[in-house]
């Protein structure tokens, strides 16, 4: 179903000013570049700000600095926060999401062993193994795995693919995006002359209320104990949790991130795509870990690291000073040398 709305009740909705005035209903949401009259865009960063008046958006969301003529046609809301009143529209114009009834297809093949509970919708080829238990309302689209003895509880939506090793533990509300694989073995061999013999992994996968995981995201069962994911945390795409990691509540991990085993990040961290984390570390409460950063130490609460090795903002941004005038320094020492060695010459 097509939903419209016209410039003045987007202007309601968002608690803005309307500038001009756009007589088509706008549709669709889109970004300033690739946007059409019937489009609604915003301006949430100074570097786009030159893309606004070239753009076909029918309306635009600006702050309220922005203060360029609005062409013929089309229209400005200024908003005291752009961005957040887009994404207000963006919930407006989004479609109902995909609803899934219960019920079992005729290929999925399921152990009578197997504990399934009330209102569950199993997709074509699922496998659900001996001893597993799955909770009222829970989703498993086309494919997914559950081996034996693993138990997943109410309202969790697993995409297609998802693999979940025997006897992992999945809370409620939990959503795995397609591919994810929780509990294949962590990476552990005791290596010597005769090559590498593996350790055995003899642990679990424990994922805690309200987690998400994104597209083909690994969390590997832990040596002995548990790999443990807590309650509200956020994991990316393509992320590799390593063995006996605790990843602790409302943390954010960002996509290609990488953590060695038995590392503990604390409450609400923040990992940036591409960070490295060695095994064994310990990151403090509500630290932020910058994109492409190499942690090798322990950091404290509230941590704010760039760089590899990564380092706290304040000495990364000092050691970039320094590289930045080195080019420059070296020149001045040149310069030095031939008076120098022009004035030994007089001598």
């Amino acid at each position: 179903m097509l939903i419209e709305r016209s410039c003045d009740e987007l202007a309601v909705m968002v608690g803005g000013c309307l500038v001009g005035h756009c007589e088509q209903k706008l549709n669709g949401v889109s970004s300033l570049k690739e946007a059409m009259s019937t489009d609604v865009s915003f301006l949430g960063n100074e570097k786009y700000r030159s893309q606004v008046m070239p753009s076909k958006a029918g309306v635009v969301l600006v702050p309220k600095d922005f203060t360029e003529q609005v062409p013929e046609g089309r229209a400005w809301i200024v908003c005291e926060n752009p961005s957040k009143s887009f994404s207000d529209i963006v919930c407006l114009f989004t479609p109902p999401p995909v609803t899934y009834g219960p019920g079992i297809a005729q290929s999925a093949s399921i152990s009578p062993t197997a504990e399934i509970s009330e209102g569950v919708h199993i997709g074509e080829n699922v496998v659900i193994g001996d001893r597993v238990k799955v909770g009222r309302g829970t989703v498993l689209l086309d494919g997914v795995v559950l081996c034996q003895d693993v138990v997943v509880g109410s309202d969790c939506t697993f995409y297609p693919h998802v693999v979940i090793r025997e006897r992992c533990l999945v809370g409620d509300r939990v959503v795995l995006h397609a591919g994810v694989v929780l509990g294949s073995d962590g990476f552990g061999y005791d290596s010597g002359p005769e090559g590498h013999k593996k350790v055995p992994q003899v642990g679990i996968v424990q994922i805690d209320d309200d987690v998400e995981i994104g597209a083909n995201a690994c969390v590997d069962r832990a040596r002995f104990g548990r790999t443990w994911v807590q309650r509200g945390t956020k994991i990316d795409n393509m992320v590799q949790v390593g063995h006996n990691v605790v990843i602790g509540p409302d943390c954010l991990i960002v996509a290609q991130t990488g953590i060695a085993g038995s590392s503990v990040l604390g409450a609400g961290v923040i990992v940036a795509g591409q960070v490295g984390i060695a095994g064994h570390l310990h990151v403090g409460d509500g630290s932020i870990l910058m994109a492409q950063s190499g942690l090798s130490k322990d950091v404290g609460p509230k941590s704010l690291m760039f760089g590899s090795p990564a380092k706290p903002r304040r000495e990364y941004a000092k050691e970039q000073m320094y590289i930045a005038k080195i080019e420059g320094l070296t020149k001045e020492l040149e310069d030095l040398k031939a008076k120098v060695s022009s004035l030994l010459d007089r001598d």
